[in-house]
C-alpha cells in the first residue's frame, strides 16, 4: 500500500530572511518523500534541508524570500 499522509501540511508564516520548518507524518515509517514546489523537484543544499525520522519528515527553507512562498 502506497503512504498516505496522517495530517496535511499546514499553513507557516514567517519573516523574509528567516527560517520556516514544514512537517508533515506519514502512515508508513521511512515512507520515501520527495518535496516539490509545483513542478520542481527540491533537493538539499545550502537553501532547503530535508530531515526525516519515522514516520514524520521535515523540509527546512533557509534565508526566505518572497518567491519561496
Amino acid at each position: 500500500l502506497p503512504a498516505l499522509f496522517k495530517q496535511e501540511l499546514q499553513n507557516t508564516e514567517a519573516e523574509e530572511g528567516g527560517t520556516a520548518t514544514l512537517r508533515c507524518e506519514l502512515t508508513k515509517p521511512k515512507a520515501p518523500v520527495e518535496w516539490r514546489k509545483g513542478d520542481t523537484t527540491l533537493y538539499p543544499g545550502l537553501k532547503y534541508e530535508m530531515k526525516q525520522q519515522g514516520s514524520t519528515a521535515e523540509l527546512v527553507i533557509h534565508d526566505l524570500e518572497l518567491d519561496d512562498s
